[in-house]
């Protein structure tokens, strides 16, 4: 207690300097330099004062988030499934020629059914919404608004022994996990920069949001048949998401005062006047500086996985594939936790990727040889009832997905940006840790509530 209170002294003394320095520079500044009046209304301070008010800040905040999730969500579905249909109207040409050649069917299924498959379905989720949230985020950065967002946000995450910093590379996390990593090099502090790489991924990428919003049509499609299924829907996709910031701050607290202990930095932001966003320059620079690097990285790592996949489920060892051995022997720990083995299993192999979970729960729940995926929720409700789902299992598949380790790509970003095989591995095991917890937690107390 004493030493908490040293610190926060010591944190205010340091801010007292700061701003001691900076009312001298005012004063000497209005002594010595003469401006005309502007008679022009100045629009900065206006917006600052809605923009970074307590009372309007947080809900335009809030609200501005929603709606680039909204436009990123709606928007990505048509040239998804238009990227789809090329990209497995291209599997389908790939096939005829390995059939053409009287290829091995072993050779065909490795290459196109499990690598090609795999990548298609990673580009064809990613692309197109990194293709909208990147450019909306980055002219959000270029417009002067970001620095609003992290000045909002500081007391919270000093409270929490982070940075301000990180509220950025937290928004960034949104979009891709991979690029929330990468943008952590903006915070000067290396214990608060981990802080903020190991935290990135309590916010869910555009990789999971499919998922999520998929099963929380089908949570709602159990439980309650309304005609407000879709707002509901979207308010349980939105409550996942606060959980994650939630859990983003606590275990930031708790980082803070165990692995990486230490004082919290100073933030002193001098917040950049608004200026007009250079449309062109944005899209240019968030295509190739952030989808193109993001998704090139995805696309290595979903390759050889796909080769896995496939393997694991087609080498038979008696009458039983790999993948069914595996997931029988997994069946237990995932009871425990409200999942199952195929459950467990289908996220352990869609390490490279979130994109592919459902598809490898699918292909082990229908006996399949490669990864499929079914078109309406209907057909997903009625295949995950038919293997003894409930709308518990279906939310804590939700919580799983959101808390779980970090895809293959960010793991392999992490390890770029630290340096460190000692951190990828905290990075991997922290958040693991958390969503088993969250999970057992939730399975006990409704088993113990009698809700189900």
């Amino acid at each position: 207690m004493h030493e908490e209170n040293k610190i926060t002294s010591y944190d205010l003394f340091r801010d007292d300097i700061v701003n001691a320095i900076y009312q001298r520079a005012k004063e000497i500044s209005d002594a010595v330099v003469s401006a005309p009046k502007q008679k022009n209304f100045d629009w900065d301070n206006k917006l600052d004062d809605i923009l970074t008010s307590k009372w309007t800040g947080f809900p335009i905040m809030l609200l501005l988030l929603c709606f680039i999730f909204w436009l990123t969500i709606v928007g990505a579905n048509i040239p998804s499934a238009m990227l789809s249909k090329v990209l497995f109207w291209i599997e389908d040409r790939l096939t005829e020629i390995f059939m053409f050649f009287n290829a091995p069917a072993w050779l065909h299924g490795i290459l196109i059914l499990g690598m090609y498959r795999t990548v298609a379905w990673v580009v064809s989720v990613m692309l197109p919404p990194m293709a909208i949230f990147f450019p909306c985020f980055t002219l959000l950065e270029d417009f002067g608004y970001l620095p609003r967002v992290a000045f909002n946000l500081d007391r919270l995450f000093k409270k929490a022994g982070a940075h301000g910093k990180q509220a950025l590379t937290m928004a960034m996390g949104f979009g891709c996990n991979a690029a929330g990593v990468v943008a952590c090099r903006i915070i000067d502090s290396p214990r608060e920069r981990l802080i903020a790489t190991i935290t990135n991924n309590f916010v869910p990428c555009n990789g999971r949001f499919p998922t999520l919003i998929a099963l929380s049509m089908i949570l709602i499609g159990i439980s309650v048949h309304s005609p407000f299924a879709a707002f509901l829907s979207s308010g349980i996709v939105i409550l996942l998401v606060l959980s994650g910031i939630a859990v983003t701050f606590i275990v930031s607290f708790i980082l803070s005062k165990t692995l990486l202990k230490g004082t919290p930095s100073t933030f002193n932001l001098e917040l950049p006047p608004y200026r007009k966003p250079q449309i062109g320059t944005v899209i240019v620079r968030s295509i190739f500086d952030r989808t193109l690097f993001v998704l090139g990285r995805a696309v290595s790592v979903a390759l050889p996985a796909g080769a896995i996949t496939w393997i694991v489920a087609n080498i038979m060892v008696g009458d039983t594939s790999i993948l069914n051995h595996i997931s029988g022997f997994l069946e237990p720990f995932g009871r425990a936790i409200g999942l199952d083995g195929v459950i467990i299993l289908a996220f352990i192999l869609g390490l490279p990727a979130n994109e592919i979970v459902l598809p490898i729960i699918f292909m082990s729940y229908l006996s399949k040889g490669s990864m499929i995926e079914l078109e309406t929720v209907e057909e997903m409700r009625n295949v995950f009832i038919a293997n003894g789902w409930t709308w518990l299992t279906c939310l804590n598949v939700m919580l799983f997905s959101l808390f779980h380790f970090p895809c293959g790509t960010t793991l392999w970003t992490i390890r770029k940006e630290t340096q460190s095989l000692k951190w990828t591995i905290a990075s991997f095991i922290i958040p693991t840790l958390v969503a088993i917890v969250i999970c057992f937690s939730t399975t006990k107390i409704t088993h113990w509530l009698h809700l189900i």
